[in-house]
C-alpha cells in the first residue's frame, strides 16, 4: 500500500504505492516495550518532509520489532548523526542535513585535489528540500549544483570525519560553508561530505578576475563577510587552524557580497582546549609565528591568518610572494618581519589593524570581536557616510586610497604572479621546516629588535 502522505493544503491524504523502505529490526525488542518507544522518540518528527520514521512492524516468527524507515546508511553511527543534525534545524531557511543517494549524483567533475581528498563538482538531480513560505510545505529543489567532498581511505567512519561534517553550517545566512549530507561511493566505499557550490571558486582564483574592479567599498564588505564567519567559528569555542584565502570561497558573481563570501574547509577546525599541537599544517605565509615555534593553536593564531588576509584584499598580492617558504622565512616570521607594503596602497587606520593582527604577541592582537566592531566602523564612516565627530579623519583616508587605486592601476599587471617557484600556497605539513626553530621566544628577543618593523616602501610615520 505504502505511507500516507498530504496531496494538498486540504489535508487530503493519499498513499505512496510500492515505495521502497527500510527495515530496522531490533533484537530482543519483544522483551521490552519501554525501551522500544524510548528508541522511536529519537527520530525526529519535526516535519513529514524529512521525518525518518515510517511506523513499527514485528517480525511474526521471532517477534522482534522493527521500524520501518524512509532510509539508512547501513551506519548505525551515521544514521544517529543525521538524525541529531536534522534535531538541530531551529528555522524553516535551515539546511536539511540527509543521507543521499549516491546514484543522485550526475555529471561529476573533478575540480580539486589535496593531500586529504578530493573535489568534485556535481548535479544533484532531486536537489535538496526547500520549505515553501507561501504553501507551508517543502519542495525539493531538482538538479541542484554541489560540491562532493571525497576523503580518500575514508571507508569506516571516523569521529574525525564526522567532526569535521559537524563544524560547516547547516544555517543559509551563515557565512561558513553550507553542508547538505553524507553520501558514499559505492565502488570505493569512501564516505563523501555534500557540500554547498562556490562557482566563483576561492579567493585567489576570484582577484586573479576581479582586482581591477575591486574597490574599498567591496574589500571591506568581503572582510565583513570573513570576519562573520570567523567570529561565527570563535563564538562555538572553536580555532580554524588552516585560515588563508585558499579557504574562502565566493559563490556566485557579484554586485553585492552579502553571504557571498564564505569559509571552507573546515578539516582542521576544533575545540580551542582540543587540538593536536604536534602537527604544524598551513600555508606559511599565514602561520601565526608562535605556531611556527610548535605553540599551542589558539583563537589569536586564526587573527594573525586575518591580519594576512588583510593584506591579500589591500593589495592583491599573496604574502612573502618574493620570497621561498623554507626553514630562513619562518625563522624571520618568528623574528616579526612581515610583507612589504606600499602606504599609499592602505588607509591609515586599516593599516594600524592589520599590524595589530600582526603582532608578535598574540596577547596584543585583537579578537574576533573588536575587529568585527572595527571593520563594519568603518564601513558605516566610507560606505553609509555615517561620519560623526572626530571621525572624519576616516573617511577621507578610505577616499584618498580609493582614488590612489584608480589612478595606478595597470590592467598589465599580474597581482597574483608569485614571483619565487618555492612559494607555496597550498596548506601542507611544515614540521620538517619548523623543526630547528628555537622554541623560546627569549631565543629570538636578542635579535628581534632588527627585525620588528614592517617593511614598508614610503614609510609610514
Amino acid at each position: 500500500d505504502g505511507p500516507l502522505y498530504k496531496k494538498d493544503q486540504l489535508n487530503n491524504y493519499t498513499r505512496d504505492s510500492n515505495k521502497e523502505v527500510a527495515l530496522k529490526c531490533l533484537h530482543n525488542s519483544q522483551e521490552s516495550i519501554d525501551s522500544l518507544i524510548n528508541e522511536a522518540k529519537k527520530y525526529p518528527t519535526k516535519h513529514e518532509a524529512f521525518q525518518i520514521l515510517y511506523g513499527i512492524s514485528q517480525n511474526p516468527d521471532t517477534g522482534n520489532y522493527i521500524f520501518v524507515l524512509i532510509w539508512t546508511s547501513g551506519n548505525e553511527k551515521i544514521d544517529d548523526f543525521i538524525q541529531e543534525r536534522q534535531l538541530q534545524i531551529n528555522d524553516y531557511n535551515d539546511v536539511v542535513f540527509e543521507w543521499i543517494l549516491y546514484s543522485q549524483f550526475n555529471d561529476i567533475k573533478e575540480i580539486g585535489k589535496g593531500g586529504f581528498s578530493t573535489v568534485y563538482s556535481a548535479e544533484w538531480r532531486d536537489g535538496p528540500l526547500e520549505y515553501d513560505v507561501d504553501k507551508k510545505i517543502y519542495n525539493r529543489n531538482p538538479n541542484k549544483v554541489i560540491a562532493l567532498k571525497c576523503l580518500h581511505n575514508s571507508q569506516s567512519i571516523t569521529d574525525k570525519f564526522l567532526n569535521e561534517v559537524k563544524e560547516y553550517s547547516i544555517n543559509k545566512s551563515s557565512n561558513i560553508l553550507n553542508v547538505y549530507g553524507i553520501s558514499q561511493n559505492p565502488d570505493t566505499k569512501e564516505y563523501i561530505m555534500v557540500l554547498q557550490y562556490a562557482k566563483e571558486g576561492n579567493f585567489n582564483h576570484w582577484i586573479n578576475k576581479n582586482y581591477e574592479y575591486f574597490n574599498w567599498k567591496d574589500k571591506l564588505s568581503a572582510l565583513i563577510d570573513i570576519i562573520n564567519g570567523l567570529k561565527e567559528i570563535h563564538q562555538r569555542n572553536l580555532v580554524h587552524r588552516d585560515f588563508h584565502t585558499g579557504n574562502i570561497l565566493f559563490l556566485n558573481f557579484i554586485n553585492h557580497f552579502s553571504n557571498c563570501v564564505l569559509i571552507s574547509d573546515m578539516g582542521l577546525s576544533g575545540e580551542v582546549d582540543n587540538i593536536d599541537e604536534t602537527k604544524i599544517y598551513g600555508v606559511m605565509s599565514y602561520v601565526a609565528p608562535e605556531v611556527l615555534r610548535g605553540k599551542p593553536y589558539t583563537q589569536a593564531a586564526d587573527i594573525y591568518s586575518f591580519g594576512m588576509i588583510m593584506y591579500f584584499v589591500a593589495t592583491g598580492k599573496q604574502p612573502f610572494g618574493n620570497r621561498a617558504h623554507d626553514y630562513d622565512l619562518a625563522l624571520d616570521i618568528c623574528k616579526g618581519v612581515r610583507p612589504e607594503i606600499n602606504k599609499s596602497e592602505v588607509p591609515r587606520c586599516y593599516f594600524d589593524l592589520m599590524k595589530k593582527c600582526w603582532d608578535l604577541d598574540k596577547n596584543n592582537r585583537p579578537d574576533v570581536f573588536e575587529l568585527d566592531k572595527l571593520i563594519k566602523s568603518f564601513y558605516g564612516l566610507y560606505v553609509e557616510d555615517l561620519v560623526i565627530f572626530g571621525n572624519e579623519e576616516i573617511k577621507i583616508q578610505f577616499e584618498e586610497t580609493e582614488e590612489y587605486r584608480k589612478t595606478n592601476f595597470s590592467p598589465t599587471e599580474n597581482y597574483q604572479t608569485v614571483t619565487h617557484p618555492q612559494a607555496i600556497y597550498t596548506s601542507r605539513l611544515l614540521n620538517h621546516i619548523t623543526k630547528e626553530l628555537p622554541k623560546n621566544e627569549d631565543d629570538y628577543n636578542s635579535q628581534s629588535l632588527d627585525y620588528c618593523a614592517l617593511p614598508i616602501r614610503n614609510d609610514i610615520q
